[in-house]
């Protein structure tokens, strides 16, 4: 089939772009290429996926007129929208870039999908959107109605526009909530990230809510199996549903939401002692209160995921940060890790 992927110079959208290709299928991916982080680094991701059933193209989610082009050109059969201003912590500073991006661009989606007859679009939610919920694991049963950032917000509008479409129009949505991504190629404003360059630096790594935070962090590739199982998987409306009684994860309408995670939230502190094995080298560690817009802990429930897909997680912390570890040093040139025990 012709897919477009948005974002495709991502983390995940990278990575969900080369296992289609290789998985037979023709994909146009669209990035805007931006300096929100290491712009070589977005390069050198669709560069690594050297496939000839790749089309790249620079464009703007924003831009309405190029998008509603690029539909009508490439008349794609399915689409994975993965394309968004990721960050929290980013969204204090930049809201506008949130507005642009994660609200109009979402909507340009939505409307080239309705418009071209798209038979399915799948979307990238997060876990953000569970804010200020205290029942763990987050179900996608449960409301999602008191956000704590502006990120958080912008995501839960997408699932919001993503269902109005359905209903109005029949288009089929998916929506993934993302838990925590981590892997080889991942984003550089990421806790892995910062607390490898740091380490490696010999500088200490800031440790918020000194160090008492858990996360479902979930293998890159975990995650992209997700993706590309549930493509596959077209919702259709449920004519006895209501909105009294029903899941708000779906509807009368063909729409669903799904968490996406790993279902066993780890300690910060385990992940950092990962990392340390991982480098060979001790964190100076910098502890600090939380801060705003973050969430004490999050944890997915992921039963309704597997039962239409069939899929688990199946990588371990120890394993992918070690798979990070490997991928950064022989991305950077760093110098083989020391011996721990020499310490």
């Amino acid at each position: 089939m012709r897919f477009l992927v948005t974002g495709v110079a991502g983390f995940i959208g990278s990575a969900v772009a080369q296992r289609l290709c290789h998985m037979g299928h023709e994909v146009v991916g669209i990035d805007n290429f931006n300096s929100y982080y290491d712009v070589k680094l977005k390069q050198a991701r669709v560069r690594h996926i050297a496939h000839p059933a790749l089309l790249v193209l620079d464009c703007d989610l924003a831009d309405r007129e190029a998008i509603a082009r690029l539909f009508l050109t490439h008349r794609f059969e399915r689409v994975i929208h993965l394309a968004a201003q990721a960050g929290v912590r980013y969204s204090l500073d930049n809201p506008m870039a949130y507005a642009d991006s994660n609200l109009i661009g979402h909507l340009t989606i939505l409307e080239g999908c309705r418009r071209h007859q798209v038979e399915h679009l799948v979307y990238a939610s997060s876990s953000s959107v569970y804010g200020l919920n205290r029942k763990q694991p987050f179900s996608t049963r449960d409301s999602v109605d008191h956000p704590v950032s502006l990120y958080a917000a912008t995501k839960k509008a997408n699932e919001l526009m993503a269902h109005t479409y359905a209903h109005l129009y029949g288009l089929p949505t998916t929506g993934l909530r993302f838990f925590t991504v981590y892997g080889p190629w991942g984003r550089p404003d990421m806790a892995l990230f910062r607390f490898t360059e740091a380490i490696l630096a010999g500088q200490p790594i800031e440790v918020y809510n000194h160090g008492d935070m858990r996360r479902d962090f979930t293998y890159i590739d975990d995650i992209v199996e997700g993706v590309v199982r549930i493509q596959d998987v077209v919702p259709a409306g449920q004519p006895d549903w209501n909105a009294e009684e029903g899941s708000a994860a779906s509807s009368s309408a063909p729409y669903r939401v799904y968490n996406i995670g790993h279902g066993q939230p780890v300690k910060l502190m385990d992940f950092i002692a990962a990392l340390e094995n991982a480098l060979g080298r001790q964190a100076s560690k910098e502890f600090l209160p939380m801060q705003p817009g973050d969430v004490y802990a999050t944890f997915a429930e992921t039963e309704d995921l597997f039962e239409v897909t069939g899929f688990r997680s199946q990588v371990g912390i120890e394993q992918g940060v070690q798979q990070f570890v490997d991928w950064y040093l022989g991305y950077y040139g760093q110098p083989a890790k020391a011996n721990i025990a020499a310490r």
